[in-house]
């Protein structure tokens, strides 16, 4: 099977490869690489549209990847606890907190964990 799709998008491209597809390509692919698509395909082969594959690139690159306990922190975060409840909840100490914070904030290439909400949005 050929996947062919206006999606450029890493989730969409997985999910459909994950289905069984052999290729994928976007509905602006050219004339000359439609046929080479379904020629692959029909041999067997996997095709990706150059598209497509830097779709996936792209996308394998901005997602840091984050320890076990640097979740449980996140998670924690999102729950609003602070830093000694953290603590307390994990068992570990206030600094071992903060150092995983920081890691956070590091790998997610962003100054604070505030959420801000424009004055559109609704709770």
């Amino acid at each position: 099977m050929l996947g062919l799709s206006t999606f450029n998008e890493q989730a969409v491209i997985r999910n459909m490869m994950d289905n069984g597809a052999l290729g994928y390509l976007l509905k602006n692919a050219s004339k000359k690489e439609i046929p080479e698509a379904i020629a692959a395909v029909l041999k067997g082969k996997e095709y990706l549209s150059y598209e497509a594959v830097l779709a996936i690139k792209e996308t394998d690159k901005q997602l840091p990847i984050i320890t076990r306990r640097e979740k449980e922190i996140l998670a924690l975060i999102a729950q609003g606890l602070t830093n000694t409840e953290m603590a307390e909840k994990l068992f570990i100490s206030i600094p071992t907190v903060n150092t995983h914070r920081k890691s956070l904030l590091e790998k997610s290439d962003v100054k604070n964990t505030a959420l801000q909400i424009g004055k559109s949005h609704k709770i």
